[in-house]
């Protein structure tokens, strides 16, 4: 396929694959917006892959001898991507998509690495034991997207604080659909709360969802979303430093994620009574939040654009309020293991 031609692949594949990051994509301008597309439909790829799912969804029972095994699915991934990567044609338009856009912006192999190294801790059945754990889970299924979402939007290879900060708003996100999930997860085998929590809650390991340990799960969903703020908060500062459209869509994504982990929270022990998503109203008063938002920022510093601007439209680099581990500790971690 041509770029146009993936492209459209891709613009199709994130309109069935989520419509909050459909309906955010479309305040970028038109080559960040495609680019962006380009990116998710590798991710949704993967993610499908190692799943065995389309677009986050069952695809039918399975004939006995023709399921693969976590290693074999997480073998496909690393190989399509190798050769994504190597510029080499793979014939599945979502992986075609990432050879594609790596032509176009600097990603690197050790980004798209760390993102690889979340499939493997699946394939390999882990669990978090500590906070800690659960906060480097979180950054390579989802923060180690966000980084390559900046480098898609133009930030700098360079600009360390700006992508760490894109790093948090992913681990923010990911946070979210843990503690939005735990139902869901808990029926596929899953838990990604950590271990540790779970003993100081008097919970044991594979009761997370029984009824009568509601109430001991709601402060430790509460801990977690506390998380979520945190990284919310370091994000939303990286984000004051993109290009106006930029910051809008950032801002609005932050918003709607935002708003489903407060949610659950604000509801409690019957959080999981149903799966809480935003409604269309809801995420059209996100997207105008998120335009007031932009547009202060906007009159703040309105030559800061991603990357690049005076050092003085924008806090110097480390002095603003940072969370508890950064991305630079989380991938170390990795490392070490």
């Amino acid at each position: 396929m041509d770029r146009a031609q993936l492209v459209k692949e891709a613009r199709r594949s994130i309109r069935k694959g989520s419509k909050s990051f459909a309906a955010a994509s479309r305040l970028f301008d038109r080559e960040t917006r495609e680019r962006v597309w380009l990116l998710y439909a590798w991710c949704r790829a993967c993610d499908d892959i190692a799943d065995e799912q389309d677009h986050g969804h069952a695809i039918g029972p399975v004939r006995l001898g023709t399921r693969l095994s976590p290693e074999d699915r997480l073998a496909t991934i690393r190989t399509l991507t190798e050769l994504a990567m190597a510029g080499e044609t793979t014939g599945t338009p979502a992986f075609d998509a990432l050879g594609q856009l790596m032509r176009e912006v600097p990603l690197t192999a050790a980004m798209v690495d760390d993102v690889l190294a979340g499939f493997a801790l699946d394939a390999a059945d882990w669990r978090p034991r500590c906070e800690a754990d659960m906060l480097r889970y979180c950054y390579h299924v989802a923060g180690a997207v966000g980084v390559m979402m900046a480098a898609v939007m133009g930030v700098s290879p360079d600009d360390d604080d700006t992508l760490d900060r894109a790093c948090d708003l992913g681990i923010a996100f990911q946070i979210a659909n843990i503690v939005r999930d735990v139902w869901e997860d808990d029926a596929q085998g899953r838990c990604y709360l950590p271990v540790e929590w779970l003993v100081e809650a008097d919970i044991p390991p594979g009761e997370v969802t029984k009824p009568h340990y509601r109430g001991a799960l709601v402060p430790m969903i509460a801990r977690a979303c506390a998380l979520a703020r945190d990284y919310e908060a370091s994000a939303r500062i990286g984000a004051a430093r993109l290009a106006f459209r930029q910051r809008w869509a950032v801002l609005s994504a932050a918003n709607i994620y935002g708003g489903i982990a407060r949610e659950v929270e604000r509801l409690g022990a019957h959080a999981w009574d149903h799966r809480v998503h935003t409604t269309r109203a809801e995420k059209l008063a996100h997207v105008w939040s998120a335009w007031n938002e932009a547009q202060a920022g906007n009159q703040n510093d309105p030559d800061r654009m991603a990357g690049g601007g005076p050092e003085s439209a924008a806090e110097p680099a480390g002095t603003a309020p940072r969370p508890a581990l950064s991305r630079r500790e989380l991938r170390e971690m990795g490392l070490r293991k």
